[in-house]
């Protein structure tokens, strides 16, 4: 949307209107009862309500979704799952993130730890990994627009198949795998792209799909880079320009 500002340059000062992106509160209920509120972009919700049950751990597929139902004017998801005994199960999982507005997962970290990445002898050149986010970041036109939002994608190693934007980084992510599983397109192939600082949930994510490689602009976290080693998965951060750095599994990068 477009607002009014006073935009202040040194001593030059002047009234003009300027994009900013728009941010909404997205309700998930679960069985009829609130599971979580996501603030988000409002764009793309049965994918982010499909990605988020997903990534964090509350289904295994799609099959999984017994119904799907967006009220786009209360902005509320309406989810009914095939296993009617989610719910009691959720007190002993709820785990919350670093990630803006506190993320939240479903499952313990605890199950993840023992799932590696199998990917045979995946590998990819740095200058593919260089090409990939170059383009990568000229597809996000939201953010040249606002500097606003998050940008996450999905890519086959030769191009970029499925490109989302969120004000969540998270979010945006989850937009992503919701897409690649109604597409119904195998994750442990494709290579994920994100825009955002990587921290331990978003290799959480990254593991529970199965991909081989992350790469991002941004750092990754300590955390981020012990839980993507323990998991077979190749972190790649700080890829700008002709650099970047690749911290686990450095052998798929050639």
């Amino acid at each position: 949307m477009e607002v009014d500002i006073l935009r202040i340059d040194k001593d030059k000062k002047e009234n003009l209107k300027d994009t900013v992106t728009d941010e909404a509160p997205l309700t998930l209920e679960l069985e009829g009862k609130e599971l979580v509120t996501l603030l988000c972009s409002p764009d793309n919700l049965k994918e982010l309500s499909i990605g988020f049950l997903y990534s964090s751990g509350l289904v295994n597929s799609l099959n999984d979704i017994e119904n799907i139902v967006i009220d786009n004017r209360n902005l509320v998801s309406h989810l009914e799952l095939k296993n009617k005994d989610i719910l009691s199960e959720l007190v002993f999982k709820r785990l919350y993130t670093s990630g803006c507005g506190k993320g939240v997962f479903f499952y313990n970290a605890l199950d993840l730890m023992h799932r590696k990445t199998k990917t045979g002898n995946f590998q990819i050149s740095a200058g593919k990994i260089t090409e990939l986010m170059q383009t990568f970041q000229k597809s996000s036109l939201a953010f040249r627009k606002t500097g606003g939002v998050h940008s996450a994608a999905l890519s086959n190693g030769k191009e970029i198949i499925i490109f989302k934007e969120d004000i969540g980084r998270h979010n945006a992510l989850d937009k992503v795998i919701g897409t690649a599983l109604i597409k119904n397109l195998k994750m442990k192939d494709l290579i994920v792209l994100t825009s955002g600082r990587i921290t331990s949930e978003i290799v959480f994510k990254v593991r529970k799909i199965g991909s081989p490689i992350l790469i991002s602009r941004s750092a990754p976290t300590d955390q981020a880079i012990k839980v993507a080693g323990e998991g077979n998965l190749t972190l790649a951060g700080f890829v700008r320009g002709q650099r970047m750095n690749v911290y686990t599994v450095k052998e798929r990068v050639i």
